[in-house]
């Protein structure tokens, strides 16, 4: 109107000339809208429930208001405390103005203000010291965000900004941490505080100052009572309500995964593929697992829905209490140890090398300078390939992955997604002790090789958000669905965890093909597997990667996955009882190696040049040959060495340091010898 009236009495170009500067003014300074954009990132469930916030980069607790999901009688009252006309000016009030100079006046001191709600937010925007000069920014400000935004674009930005007290800003944040529920109904109680505590946050806190709340409360009550916006007899009842005694904290659920989630998107909420109750129970139950260790082992556990790959719960560590508690376990390279082996197969199953039937040899054996031995350093001679997977024996692993090519098996598993991670040397080429965990691997990407095995051999990425899930991935065939089956079965009727009976003795446990996996010096312990619609992986160690004496996938981990099958609901179909196959292997198939006719024995263990350590001896060295006629002699320094009566084997367990002469006389009387050397311990 004033400036309507100062435009009227200027000439013409005149007039152009100061709506001209307006103009320009108005576009080369526009209102900052960039700290009401900047709110705390907040990742919630599939279902839209909270599972974690996190502050602003200034350390702010800040969320978005939207009035459609505010009390309506929260927003009316605070107009009608605030600025009753705020409906009707145009971010200046005038009235409000000529009342306050007047009343100033009078008193000699500032009695009234004349801000608007437009008027503070401006200042909300760009807070500066209250002075003349300010409210007439602030007055500017204040027409600028009439013309760009709607009054409830205002006050929705009001209400994200205006302060609470410490670090709350907005009044979603304070009805969250005051009262621990969304402002969609609030008391009138409530919501006289709400409205109360932005003109002096500080001084009103009602966990702090709670003397000074409730007579502010008690103001703004008065003055609804003035507006007719509560009865007398309501706002009695609301001024003897109780405050707020202390702040309540944010849900802290899955912190690696929400962590990481919000980094991708750092404004405003992202869905999670989480289940909130799911994701719940799985940290209570990671937590209270690893209090059975006494030397500080933590754990992690991945829960996939096998249908979408959707990540139902995701536990980076056992606490963030606890040692390398902010490290995200699940995301970290580790040494898978066994739990490749089942790919190993896997991919000679398709290429026609051997069939779960074919007899393979588990014996001593040189792959060059590479001579892999068994965990419990036995042998057990030619077994069926079904029984060198359910029982991790890794001398036929390794010729598997020898047979497939150790290059090609790594170039598959990177084209899947999977890469293998080895030493950065420029002649670092995949070997064959990938079979054995010689590589780095993380628990997502071990997940996302079993939930393929659940699959049909089918392998898509890990999906980490709803919108991910709606819109899936092409998936990449790693091997053929009659292999997915053979496999899943074989790994489902692997020896079962002591004091657990087998699945398929139970009308109501579901099965679960799984495998387990230890690193080179007790470092990790695995246990991965898929069954009644999911796929779990459970890892436990130490976070910086140091050894557990004798901590095993099958001690240390399996017990973790098994707990894990069974909290979840089963509603999923579980692993068939029986899955077709092929009992005796094609012809080319039945034997991996056939054995040499006529041929003398040989010394596959201790082979001439091997050196083992005294420290072993306790429990004895095993001699293994092969060839010749059965029924073998053996000789030490040529002393006769005697069979175990228990298991029958030659077991040698060396006098102390130094060099042994070792001999084999076969049933026909032909003989191999070696040199050993035992070695002294430090």
């Amino acid at each position: 109107m004033i400036v309507g009236i100062f435009i009227r009495r200027l000439p013409v170009w005149a007039t152009l000339a100061v709506i001209a500067v307006i103009a320009i003014a108005d576009i080369a300074f526009p209102p900052p809208l960039e700290r009401a954009q900047t709110v705390s990132p907040l990742v919630v469930d599939r279902e839209g429930q909270w599972l974690h916030a996190f502050a602003t980069d200034a350390g702010r607790w800040r969320f978005g208001a939207d009035l459609d999901v505010i009390d309506p009688g929260f927003v009316a009252r605070l107009i009608a405390v605030e600025d009753k006309r705020y409906w009707r000016h145009w971010g200046v009030d005038p009235f409000a103005v000529f009342r306050a100079g007047v009343t100033s006046a009078k008193s000699g001191r500032i009695v009234s203000g004349a801000s608007t709600i437009t008027m503070q937010t401006a200042r909300l925007m760009e807070p500066r010291r209250r002075n003349l000069q300010s409210k007439l920014i602030e007055m500017v400000r204040a027409l600028q965000l009439e013309r760009r935004l709607s009054k409830k674009e205002i006050l929705e930005l009001y209400l994200t900004l205006a302060p609470y007290g410490g670090n709350i800003e907005g009044v979603r944040a304070a009805s969250l941490i005051y009262f621990d529920k969304e402002p969609v109904r609030l008391t009138d109680a409530e919501q006289a505080l709400l409205i109360a505590l932005p003109q002096a946050p500080e001084a009103r806190r009602p966990d702090l100052k709670p003397a000074n709340a409730k007579a502010a409360r008690a103001r703004v009550l008065e003055k609804l009572v003035q507006a007719r916006a509560i009865t007398p007899v309501r706002a009695g009842e609301a001024r003897d309500a109780s405050l707020p005694a202390a702040r309540t904290s944010f849900p802290r659920l899955a912190y690696h995964a929400a962590n990481r989630l919000a980094r991708s998107s750092p404004s405003g909420v992202t869905r999670s593929t989480l289940d909130r109750l799911m994701q719940s129970r799985a940290e209570a139950m990671v937590a209270a697992y690893v209090k059975r260790f006494d030397d500080g082992a933590t754990a992690s556990l991945l829960i996939i829905d096998n249908d979408t790959r959707a990540v139902r719960a995701a536990v980076g560590s056992s606490g963030l209490t606890a040692k390398g508690g902010w490290i995200d376990l699940t995301a970290a390279v580790r040494s898978p140890g066994s739990t490749l082996k089942p790919f190993i197969y896997a991919l000679a199953f398709d290429d026609g090398v051997v069939g779960p039937a074919s007899v393979i040899e588990d014996m001593p054996r040189n792959f060059g300078d590479y001579a892999p031995e068994n965990f419990d350093r036995t042998f057990r001679g030619e077994v069926r390939v079904r029984e060198a997977l359910q029982h991790s024996l890794n001398v036929p692993a390794v010729t598997m992955l020898d047979r497939i090519g150790a290059a090609r098996f790594a170039a598959i598993l990177r084209a899947a997604g999977v890469p293998l991670r080895t030493p950065h040397r420029a002649d670092a080429t995949p070997g064959l002790a990938l079979a054995l965990g010689g590589a780095g691997v993380t628990a997502q990407e071990i997940a996302t090789l079993y939930a393929a095995l659940a699959e049909g051999g089918k392998v898509r990425p890990l999906v980490w958000t709803v919108a991910e899930e709606t819109s899936p991935a092409a998936p990449y065939t790693l091997f053929s669905e009659v292999t997915a089956k053979r496999i899943s079965a074989i790994l489902a009727d692997a020896p079962s965890l002591a004091g657990r009976a087998p699945a398929k003795l139970s009308q109501s446990a579901t099965r679960v093909a799984f495998k387990t996996g230890t690193s080179y010096g007790f470092r990790d312990a695995w246990a991965a597997g898929h069954g009644g619609g999911y796929t779990v992986v459970a890892w436990v160690g130490h976070a910086d990667g140091s050894p557990r004496s004798g901590a095993t996938g099958r001690k240390a981990a399996a017990p973790l996955l098994f707990e894990a099958f069974d909290m979840l609901e089963r509603n999923g179909e579980r692993l068939p009882d029986t899955i077709e196959e092929i009992d005796e292997a094609p012809t080319v198939m039945v034997r991996l190696e056939r054995p040499r006719r006529d041929a003398p024995p040989e010394i596959t263990f201790p082979r001439t040049g091997v050196e083992v350590f005294e420290s072993g001896a306790g429990r004895g060295f095993a001699f293994a040959a092969r060839g010749g006629a059965a029924g073998y002699r053996w000789y030490v320094n040529g002393e006769r060495l005697a069979r175990e009566e228990t298991s029958g084997r030659a077991v040698w367990r060396p006098a102390g340091p130094g060099f042994y002469d070792v001999t084999v006389v076969d049933r026909k009387g032909r003989m191999a010898k070696s040199k050993v050397r035992v070695i002294a311990s430090r």
